[in-house]
């Protein structure tokens, strides 16, 4: 054959092996960008919301895989790829996983249950969830399920800390009359006398199906159906205490003082221990409202009311934020929040719940934190969709 001709055979070949090169790597260009703009659109903080999508190619054409929960991400994102003509097989797994055969939703069972960053007791201490509080089960791994709270946070907790239910008899269960417990922390009975056996312990926040009322004893009934007593002045009817509570700057400021000394725990958002902002989300909590689980995510809600250290024109209530301020080259980076309660004070979770002030001729004068303030958010009164007001948001009932 021609030497010319054999020349320009090869010639073509390589032409259309590296337009076939090109085009995969524009595809895998695209694909990748699509993946990053539906993340960054549905899922932009991990810690609440589950989109862990990746593609392979196999036999011409690109495999996604991974999982979701977040259905309408899946589909805007397949829609996206149909639009620009590229082939894929979609093996996403939503979640909730079919797996759980139903039982999506679970309640705490246990005083405290700890909720992990990962399915292994030996992970990081995420966050917390007191008794009574329903989640969404969204699949399972072992004896470990990956829930997520009333907050939206995402979290692994072994099979001692839930009880599994269907989305009935979730419904069922936040129908019936119920209890919260109100005092830090105490025990519940086996019989209306505080000298039976105790059942457990239970701390503030705690909620309970009420059977009845027994003189000074609620009875009530655990999720796994175990009976028990709590003492009357420890607790109120779970309608009357959401009637009679909200947050105020006198509520707020009560609320916090009883937990002073209390022990700074990393994960912490119950009167077992709190750390920073497990702190300030018990408080509101016991007032009524979920916030949100980490300083981060609190100071994005609630209204500005100061990020020039004019601390006069703070209430009490008001959340105060501390950590690292943009620069050119990095960006801010909140790592502490505390509560303002006037006087030029405010309290937070630092070693221990503790009150610490602005105020430089102060004994309890707080440089540190003062020399790393941010700015404040008003979070009494606020309209924000990741602020629920237990009133508005029935999270415990119907």
């Amino acid at each position: 054959m021609n030497k010319n001709i054999l020349k320009v055979i090869f010639t073509c070949f390589g032409l259309m092996f590296f337009a076939a090169c090109k085009n995969n790597t524009e595809k895998v260009d695209l694909l990748s960008g699509k993946l990053v703009t539906i993340k960054a659109k549905y899922a932009p903080d991990k810690r609440v919301a589950l989109f862990n999508v990746e593609f392979e190619k196999e036999n011409g054409t690109y495999l996604l895989k991974g999982e979701s929960d977040l259905p309408e991400a899946v589909a805007d994102l397949k829609e996206k790829l149909k639009a620009e003509n590229i082939n894929f097989i979609d093996s996403i797994q939503i979640l909730p996983s079919e797996d759980l055969n139903g039982k999506t939703f679970g309640l705490v069972n246990i005083s405290v249950a700890n909720l992990r960053s990962n399915p292994k007791h030996s992970a990081e201490l995420a966050t917390q969830a007191t008794l009574g509080t329903p989640v969404k089960i969204l699949k399972k791994e072992g004896s470990w399920s990956l829930i997520q709270t009333p907050d939206k946070y995402l979290s692994w907790v072994d099979d001692g800390g839930i009880v599994d239910m269907t989305s009935t008899e979730i419904s069922t269960w936040k129908s019936l009359p119920k209890i919260i417990y109100t005092n830090i922390v105490g025990s519940t009975y086996s019989e209306p006398d505080v000298q039976s056996q105790v059942v457990s312990d239970i701390v503030a926040g705690s909620i309970l199906e009420l059977f009845v009322e027994e003189k000074d004893f609620f009875k009530v009934k655990y999720p796994d159906n175990r009976i028990a007593f709590v003492i009357k002045n420890e607790a109120q009817l779970y309608d009357d205490w959401l009637k009679n509570t909200k947050p105020t700057a006198e509520s707020l400021i009560a609320t916090s003082k009883k937990l002073m000394g209390l022990p700074y725990l990393w994960g912490g958002t119950s009167t077992k221990g709190v750390d920073c902002s497990g702190f300030t989300k018990t408080v509101y909590f016991l007032n009524g409202m979920v916030i949100p689980r980490d300083a981060s995510q609190q100071v994005n809600t609630g209204q500005l009311t100061d990020e020039i250290k004019k601390f006069d024109q703070l209430q009490p209530g008001d959340l105060l934020f501390f950590g690292r301020k943009a620069t050119d080259s990095t960006t801010e980076k909140v790592v502490h929040v505390g509560m303002w309660i006037g006087n030029n004070e405010f309290i937070h979770s630092s070693g221990k719940v503790r009150i610490s002030s602005i105020d430089k001729d102060s004994p309890n004068f707080d440089p540190d934190n003062l020399n790393r303030y941010l700015r404040s958010k008003r979070i009494i009164n606020s309209e924000d969709d990741a602020l629920l007001n237990l009133i508005r948001t029935p999270v415990f009932k119907d």
